[in-house]
């Protein structure tokens, strides 16, 4: 089944590259495939014939790699590429899938140019007048309106993956069909080869692109890739063509109300949808070379063809040809995979597109193109990364279930904070049944239970579930309750989600490893908090994340939840391979409680019997402690927040008695249970830059306000301490008088005094040149090229202004920000000050060039001139921009109408 071909193709069908390559395969029997032999050596091996596969094989072969095969158990293009209903979608939920798809529609229709990435799509909102003009058969008597996208195509998925093919075998790239691989030969750590049923071909990189079978190829190696992707069926019909067929341009109808799609094929119609009960597939593990269309299920499909003729009435008149079933993959978080794994270097996957290959294809082959040429992509792409999951999302009947509500999702509304309902519970703290007892309710992250906020016993919990919206939620006036009572008393958190290290050396090489892999200096007094990041070569934030010392030889550290895997894969790949350093995720091992509020000191003095004023525990300071009858409780003065308390991590098995010792001391002092969106409101108030959020692996702490996280000239020169005894000390005085006696008596007393001011100049010299250069650590090349030459973006907080709480529809995050009219950023988290009485969101400001549209230097000057304006769907509202947090101006509570935040300019 083929639609109507791109011009592109047609032009690369008729190129002598294409013919020498699609004859020589078409002229080849299956005998005599299998007598091809295939190369001894590779750089790279790619498995899978699709769009996926040919992309990432074009654009590597593109960026200059030699020596590429490409391996397809069948035929190329004859996987699920095959079946694709062929629409090219630009309109995106996210702002790195709307690039990937836009870089894709230029890429189909100029397949034999290199072409940038345009941000942004054309797009208008029309009237249901204007719908019925351009697709006069739709019924619009239910619309209010619609969004025209004249930018989206309907192309074929399979011609687009040949043509790339083509490009790719002119580019040097070996093609080999009908060759299955095996498994991935795995030495030490990394890839050494690909074993297949044609024999071994040795490798440094190996790329799975294999589609449905991705899941299965990963675990077959003897080091598992866990790779979370499912299958389910996909359904879509196929008419004759109308007596008047219709015209090649007419507008593809996605009725997402409706669930289905619609566009024109062959003069008829291609019509599918995605379903509320989808039909997951191929569970227990069924394989097939080639996909072939699976039993068509009328009784299935019948509400998507009712939600068909109620928009295309005229459709009763048409023959229907067939009904296609074939199967599609998903994640579980309905966005792509890609990326290296975490436990076998030179290992990428390129997978589980969700429905979405065609239009993400072009961009997604050219992103990990470049991160396996350049060792990162050009843009963030941490969403899509295959670290992002664990093992634990890999569970067959976990993503079963998963993608049953994966796959309705895609034509839902997706409202602010939603979460999944299935592979719920997976990972909870041992505090989970106390606290939902006590009406917390929970969101998911990483596979963990984490609480938003706690339900009063007067509040109807069935209503406050169901309560979806982008304006002001119902949960509001319980979260202010509960940052009120940080403020004022005392509120605890269960933050026991947050990746935990440990880190231990028998000598110095716990300390000497970290000094080169975080930014900020770790050589501090034993008991201190660092907050620092592990960035890339780029100076990117790898990650974000605070460090204690619990001994000269042992460092504790805490990372953002989602970090587990990443963060692991990153320590293993840079520390040194040596027994006497030791990496442990100790995640599991501690539970968090986050004692908040000026009233937590009088808390834990009362449990501890140890005074906890900033006298005696400084901030940023660690210590052990016994809390009630429990010893060995790490006690941290900090809170993730900038309001005072102590993060106490507890062994598990003390977790639920400290627990109740706290709420039973801390009920003389107000205390109550809080969740994590009171903990967003007051990080967010208080400037704090979450990684995820508002730090990713493009961003600099130069451009985040992130200096005091960076040592630049850190010292890292010991000179071991020389412990000798009284008699030894005058056995090496007597043998340094004797040594010398004998070299004055044969060199002259004059020579030896010459000697040792040369030594004393050099080791003063070498002393200098290491306090000015500094420890060399990941990024510092970067770091002191942008302290020279400034940042080109700057995160600031912004303050709404002219925002109604109540009525205005609210900033989540990714809105757009305007400085004196012009595009300037976007935001990358919001949310509501309790403490300001407004909104306020963090985002990045960039000086665009109004000639050409190129980047500048971004200056604190240039943030506080500017005038600004946060557009939430269409509607701009005035907002303030700071680069310093603004509470500390306000002592107390006061109005809107009484606060002039004008008089406030940042530094």
């Amino acid at each position: 089944m083929l639609y109507r071909l791109l011009s592109i193709v047609q032009r690369q069908r008729t190129s002598p590259g294409w013919q020498t390559w699609s004859s020589a395969r078409s002229s080849t029997s299956a005998a005599e495939a299998h007598s091809i032999a295939l190369p001894a050596q590779a750089q790279v091996v790619i498995c899978g014939g699709g769009i996926m596969g040919t992309s990432v094989a074009y654009h590597l072969s593109k960026m200059g790699w030699q020596n590429i095969v490409l391996l397809e158990q069948g035929r190329l293009a004859a996987g699920s590429t095959r079946f694709c209903a062929g629409i090219l979608s630009t309109a995106r939920h996210s702002s790195i899938e709307q690039k990937m798809a836009d870089y894709s529609n230029k890429l189909y229709h100029q397949l034999e140019q290199e072409t940038g990435i345009q941000t942004g799509i054309p797009s208008e909102i029309i009237s249901p007048k204007k719908v019925a003009e351009l697709h006069p058969l739709l019924n619009v008597h239910d619309l209010v309106g619609a969004m025209h996208v004249p930018e989206d195509a309907v192309v074929s998925s399979a011609d687009v993956a040949l043509a790339l093919a083509s490009a790719a075998s002119q580019n040097g790239v070996q093609i080999y069909d009908r060759t299955s691989v095996l498994h991935v030969l795995i030495k030490k750590g990394r890839v050494t080869g690909v074993e297949t049923d044609k024999g071994q071909i040795e490798c440094q990189y190996f790329v799975n692109c294999a589609g449905q079978w991705a899941y299965e190829l990963g675990l077959s190696n003897e080091e598992p890739v866990s790779i979370p992707l499912h299958a389910c069926e996909h359904f879509y019909l196929l008419t004759r063509p109308w007596d008047t067929p219709l015209q090649s341009n007419t507008p593809t109808i996605v009725d997402a109300d409706g669930r289905i799609y619609i566009r024109n094929w062959q003069g008829g119609i291609l019509s599918g949808g995605f379903e509320k009960n989808p039909k997951p597939i191929f569970t227990e593990g069924k394989n097939q070379l080639e996909i072939q269309n699976l039993r068509e299920d009328w009784d299935h499909f019948e509400p998507l063809l009712s939600s068909l003729l109620r928009r295309m009435p005229v459709l009763e008149t048409l023959e229907i040809l067939k009904l296609v079933n074939c199967p599609e993959t998903f994640t579980p978080d309905m966005k792509c995979i890609m990326g290296e794994s975490p436990v076998v270097q030179g290992y990428f996957v390129l997978a589980g597109m969700n429905s979405a290959g065609l239009s993400l294809g072009g961009g997604a082959g050219k992103l990990l193109a470049e991160w396996m040429v350049y060792g990162y992509p050009s843009e963030n792409v941490w969403e899509l990364d295959l670290q992002r999951f664990g093992t634990l999302q890999s569970s067959r009947t976990f993503l079963r279930h998963r993608v049953m509500e994966v796959m309705p999702l895609i034509y839902d509304l997706k409202v602010p904070r939603w979460d999944f309902q299935t592979g719920r519970q997976l990972r909870t703290s041992p505090l989970y049944d106390r606290l939902d007892a006590q009406g917390a309710r929970w969101m998911e992250k990483h596979g963990f239970e984490r609480p938003k906020y706690f339900v009063p016993p007067n509040k109807d919990l069935l209503a406050l579930e169901q309560s979806k919206t982008f304006y002001k939620p119902d949960w509001f006036e319980i979260v202010e309750s509960e940052v009120k009572c940080c403020k004022e008393a005392v509120c605890v958190i269960d933050m026991s989600s947050f990746t935990k290290f440990e880190i231990t050396s028998t000598g110095d090489q716990a300390l000497e490893s970290l000094q080169y892999l975080f930014s900020n200096d770790l050589d501090v007094p034993v008991g201190h908090i660092v907050h620092t990041g592990m960035l890339n070569e780029c100076g990117g934030y790898e990650n974000d994340c605070s460090i204690a010392r619990l001994n000269k030889r042992s460092f504790f550290m805490i990372s953002p939840t989602d970090q587990q895997v990443h963060c692991w894969a990153w320590l293993n790949k840079y520390m040194p391979k040596d027994s006497n350093l030791l990496l442990e995720d100790v995640t599991w091992k501690y539970t968090a409680l986050n004692l908040i509020g000026p009233r937590a000191v009088d808390v834990l003095s009362e449990l501890s019997y140890a005074p906890m004023t900033p006298d005696h525990f400084p901030t940023l300071f660690c210590k052990e402690m016994s809390v009630g009858y429990a010893n060995g409780i790490r006690v941290m003065s900090m809170t993730h927040t900038g309001e005072p308390g102590f993060m106490l991590y507890i062994p598990i098995e003390y977790a639920l008695h400290v627990y109740n010792e706290v709420m039973s001391v801390g009920q003389k002092y107000g205390i109550r249970n809080a969740g994590y969106y009171a903990l967003r409101s007051l990080r967010i108030e208080k400037f704090f830059a979450f990684w995820g959020q508002d730090l990713n692996t493009l961003t600099t702490p130069m451009e985040c306000g992130g200096e005091s996280r960076v040592k630049l000239e850190k010292v890292f020169f010991q000179i071991p301490p020389l412990c000798l005894s009284a008699e030894q000390c005058d056995c090496l005085i007597r043998k340094i008088r004797k040594d010398r006696e004998l070299l004055a008596s044969a060199l002259g007393g004059g020579i030896i005094i010459i000697i040792i001011i040369i030594i004393i100049i050099i080791i003063i010299i070498i002393i200098i040149i290491i306090i000015i250069i500094g420890i060399d650590f990941i990024g510092r090349d970067a770091l002191l090229q942008q302290k020279q030459n400034g940042v080109y973006k700057r995160l600031a907080m912004f303050i709404l202004d002219d925002h109604d709480t109540d009525l205005d529809l609210w900033p989540w995050w990714g809105e757009p920000i305007y400085r004196n009219g012009k595009y300037a950023g976007k935001t990358t988290s919001s949310a509501y000050s309790y403490t300001l009485e407004r909104h306020v969101c963090l985002g990045y400001v960039h000086n665009f060039s109004e000639d050409n549209g190129e980047e500048q230097v971004v200056t604190t000057d240039f943030i506080n001139r500017g005038e600004y304006e946060i557009d939430i769907a269409g509607h701009r509202f005035q907002a303030k921009a700071k680069l310093y947090p603004v509470t500390s101006f306000f002592t107390h509570k006061r109005r809107k109408d009484d606060v002039e935040l004008s008089d406030f300019h940042g530094k």
